[in-house]
């Protein structure tokens, strides 16, 4: 509630609002010492109508002071600029960064305002308030949905748009690009495809993308961290257009990497191929798991369990999950017409997970680097459509495939 103002500056200050004489001034603002011109009200009534805007005031001080506070921050600048830490899975944002016993050299980055989405673009339906409707309460969350031919076609047009919008972020990737200009190539390449960022405002993702470097595992927000020579960074995307979902991702090498790295992300690359391999009618979905962890455990790595590959369409998660571990439990066999990712993380050091106060990047528990790479696929009759391939002008980035 506001107070009252100095009876000797009434006569001097206009209302912020509707610029009559002004008699209260916003307690607030005289708290953090604010010119009186921008806090002066000469009703509650006004004070209270002009809350919703005014109290960005407030917001803007105390991110300059805090930024002032820290001049040795190379985030002060940005936290000036209302760059902020995300937390509470996405729902909140803070100027200062959180706590945390960091699993390795990583930590949090402030993150940029949410990118907008143009009006004509058809949107999902968690784009405005961050909460899928339909998703969760689906019965293919229980059931492997067949494809008719017309989601089939519609999902390979999105497919290729994703594959597309994926290799416009491989193009600007080396060291001292942040990876929150790769989420504004991935968002800006996604709309002028007339397609809308699937992750954007997904249970609150800040994002259009993921963007996991180094020790990140997967579900990394991208921020304003600058990429550095011999870093490993993935990409995920997902784009939705004409109704549905299209999911891949890439791990890219910046600068010069390490002989170990290279070998991870090689072996990842590997797993995921030999796991497409075995795709066909009649294949148990389990068999994946198994296939993946023998190839990445004899390579002396170690898969992540926490996270698996989905079914993918007209929903962005539904049945069959696709763990890639050995000894798992998933139920089912692979039939014609069926729709799902395969994404195997596999980790240099041990296999566990922690998530950062964001609430959504996973990191490994010990430090160590992580690779992924996701593909979407079709059941055909005969054996397997990869709906993410790479295409003819996709980036030679890969030594191997040379």
């Amino acid at each position: 509630m506001a107070g009252e103002s100095d009876a000797s500056t009434i006569a001097t200050l206009s209302c912020a609002r509707c610029q009559k004489p002004a008699h209260l001034q916003c307690p607030k603002c005289v708290d953090l010492k604010l010119p009186r011109e921008e806090a002066s009200f000469c009703t509650q009534e006004c004070f209270k109508a002009a809350w919703s805007s005014h109290k960005s005031v407030h917001l803007k001080a105390q991110l300059s002071s805090l930024a002032k506070s820290l001049p040795g921050d190379q985030n002060s600048d940005l936290i000036s600029q209302g760059w902020l830490y995300c937390v509470k899975k996405g729902q909140a944002r803070t100027p200062k960064l959180p706590h945390f016993d960091w699993t390795g050299p990583l930590k949090q980055y402030p993150i940029s305002t949410k990118r907008v989405v143009p009006a004509g673009i058809d949107k999902p339906d968690w784009a405005i308030d961050g909460t899928p409707k339909i998703e969760p309460n689906s019965d293919l969350q229980h059931v492997v949905e067949i494809k008719t031919p017309e989601q089939i076609q519609r999902l390979r047009e999105t497919c290729k748009i994703a594959r597309e919008v994926l290799d416009a972020a491989a193009r600007v990737i080396r060291p001292g690009v942040t990876t929150d200009e790769i989420d504004r190539v991935v968002h800006e390449a996604t709309i002028a495809a007339g397609g809308y960022p699937s992750p954007l405002n997904y249970y609150f993702f800040p994002k259009s993308c993921c963007t996991s470097v180094n020790e990140v595992i997967c579900h990394g927000i991208p921020d304003a961290r600058k990429l550095e020579d011999g870093d490993i960074v993935n990409v995920d995307v997902t784009v939705y257009y004409k109704g549905c979902h299209g999911d891949l991702n890439d791990t890219y090498f910046v600068g010069n990497v390490d002989e170990a790295s290279r070998q991870l992300v090689k072996c990842t690359y590997e797993c995921l191929e030999k796991a497409i391999a075995i795709v066909k009618p009649g294949v148990r979905f389990r068999e994946i798991g198994e296939i993946v962890n023998r190839h990445a455990t004899m390579s002396g790595f170690s898969v992540v369990r926490s996270y698996c590959g989905h079914g993918i369409g007209d929903l962005f998660h539904c049945a069959p999950n696709i763990p890639h571990y050995a000894r798992n439990k998933a139920v089912g066999v692979m039939k014609a017409g069926q729709t799902f990712t395969i994404e195997p993380m596999i980790n240099a050091g041990g296999w566990r997970d922690r998530t950062w106060p964001d609430g959504w990047t996973a990191v490994t528990a010990d430090g160590k680097r992580s690779a992924q790479f996701e593909h979407t696929l079709l059941v055909t009759e005969t054996g397997v459509e990869v709906l993410t391939a790479r295409l003819p002008s996709s980036p030679d980035v890969y030594p191997w495939l040379t």
